[in-house]
């Protein structure tokens, strides 16, 4: 006849030497043969809870860069650390709201839509997208194409990885998005460095020309930034100025990263915690305390 005689907890399996990731761990003993055996009991497969960075700046700022220096500086390119399900850079800018009419329309037309504002971007779908993920989930995340100003057909499929990086200019304007972020940054840099940059990625990426930019810019990114995304300063965690060149920064913003990476580490903690609280501390005695209790107050 077999009978349990002991449970062995989650924390208590580890100080034993056990195997790690169990629930518990019964040990039965039988009554006539004084034998013993441990019967296992498998922690359930819990879903991988992402952890959700949102990284903010006017357009132009360093966002990218930093994003992607964060990946270089774990050893990850976009594509290994995808594969890998460490760490992903999902864009605010896939998010921008479908206007299938807007590929057509002529440049004065063109100026009328401000993609630097709210309302330009679908903020339903980038909640419902990130609580998703947030549980869990597997999503399809859509895919913005500047030259054509509206969202190819196609979506990506996106599992949750340990780490995400939510980037774009408004990231931290819509509360109930923010609420749903972990950590905040805002890449900070001065505008005559963010208009230079604009040009040349609009003139050359997209293929644009000078005055149409320079418009734009003018009449729509500059004063959009201002009303909407540098207010929005004061809610983040860290703010980089100089957004990728910042080294200190950039250190402390990858060793919290790495820390969360390594999130097996907080089991071993909690364990050396347990354990140092379970040992009995001897009462002193009234010779070892230098008179406590007779000093006059």
């Amino acid at each position: 006849m077999w009978v349990c005689v002991m449970c062995f907890d989650n924390i208590q399996c580890r100080q034993r030497n056990l195997r790690n990731g169990c629930k518990s761990v019964l040990l039965f003993v039988h009554l006539t043969t004084r034998t013993y055996c441990f019967f296992r009991m498998e922690e359930e497969a819990k879903p991988l809870i992402p952890f959700i960075i949102g990284v903010a700046g006017g357009s132009a700022s360093g966002k990218t860069s930093v994003c992607k220096e964060i990946l270089r500086k774990l050893g990850h390119n976009e594509k290994s650390a995808s594969k890998n399900q460490d760490i992903l850079i999902l864009c605010q800018s896939d998010f921008y709201k479908v206007n299938e009419n807007l590929s057509n329309k002529e440049v004065d037309e063109e100026l009328e839509s401000n993609y630097d504002h709210p309302d330009a971007f679908d903020d339903e779908l980038i909640k419902n997208t990130l609580s998703k993920l947030k549980k869990g989930l597997t999503v399809e995340t859509p895919v913005y194409d500047p030259k054509t100003y509206s969202r190819k057909p196609q979506f990506v499929t996106t599992r949750p990885p340990k780490v995400i990086l939510f980037e774009g200019i408004l990231v931290l304007y819509n509360k109930e998005i923010r609420e749903l972020l972990d950590m905040k940054l805002f890449v900070d840099c001065d505008s005559d460095t963010r208009l230079s940059r604009r040009v040349l990625k609009d003139t050359e990426e997209h293929g644009r020309d000078l005055d149409t930019v320079l418009s734009t810019y003018t009449k729509l990114v500059k004063p959009a930034f201002e009303e909407f995304c540098l207010p929005t300063k004061k809610y983040a965690d860290v703010i980089i100025p100089r957004g990728a060149d910042n080294a200190v920064a950039m250190e402390v913003v990858v060793r919290h990263i790495t820390d969360i990476l390594k999130g097996d580490d907080n089991d071993k903690k909690i364990a050396r915690f347990e354990e140092k609280n379970s040992k009995r501390v001897r009462p002193r005695k009234r010779s070892e305390s230098s008179g406590i209790g007779n000093r006059p107050h």
